[in-house]
């Protein structure tokens, strides 16, 4: 068992990133309808997916992935980030220190509060780079001369973008909107327990007052200490 939970975090990365490549290999290069339904599931599923790979690099961040090797660790972060519309890992990996270190303070570089569309327009344009936009448009590029554009733009990019959205609303905007007490040293609060729809929403991140009390915590084992704060 120990050896399981060791390389928990391995397996699940390797579950993730696998479903992902599947999910988009498929779909690709398929000559799909726009009436069948399964077209729209599937950009859903592929959105919760790339949120999975996010979520992994955030793990990532924190050193879970995998404890006893740090450098695999980060690699495995690295990765999820380039296969996330090339982000850069390095970037995200300082600034979400950054949070937690000054969470809900202008220290923190994630948090700014106002309206809900200006603030995810900030939250995007900090992490997005020159490079980055390059990357994907070459790739793209690249992509269209084997698959189709409809195909390309459905499966591959609309998802990374929804995806980006998702995270805002449930693993920034609705933690650490509006005031907080003062005795809230997380400066941040938790949807209710639901591990079904926490997982579904983003992967237990809405449990994110338990995330910030244990960083140290990954995404599969928050649902036990949101029981455990109930208690």
């Amino acid at each position: 068992m120990d050896k399981v939970n060791k390389f928990q975090g391995i397996i699940w990365a390797v579950v993730l990133i696998s479903l992902w490549s599947a999910n988009l290999a498929y779909w690709i290069q398929v000559d799909f309808s726009w009436s069948d339904p399964f077209v729209y599931l599937s950009i859903l599923i592929q959105t919760h997916l790339y949120t999975g790979l996010f979520i992994t690099s955030h793990d990532a961040i924190h050193g879970v992935v995998y404890a006893e090797n740090p450098r695999l660790n980060h690699a495995i972060g690295r990765f999820c980030t380039i296969l996330f519309a090339f982000n850069d890992y390095s970037t995200l990996r300082a600034k979400h220190h950054l949070h937690h270190a000054h969470v809900n303070t202008e220290g923190d570089p994630d948090v700014h509060q106002g309206p809900f569309l200006l603030w995810w327009f900030k939250f995007i344009w900090q992490y997005v780079t020159w490079k980055q936009v390059l990357a994907m448009a070459i790739t793209y590029n690249v992509l269209k001369i084997w698959f189709p554009m409809w195909n390309l733009i459905l499966f591959w990019e609309l998802p990374a973008i929804l995806s980006t959205l998702q995270l805002f609303i449930f693993g920034t905007y609705l933690p650490h909107r509006g005031e907080h007490a003062p005795d809230n040293k997380q400066q941040s609060r938790s949807q209710s327990r639901n591990h079904v729809w926490a997982f579904i929403s983003c992967y237990f991140f809405g449990y994110h007052f338990e995330h910030h009390a244990h960083p140290y915590l990954p995404w599969y084992k928050l649902p036990q200490a949101k029981d455990e704060s109930l208690a």
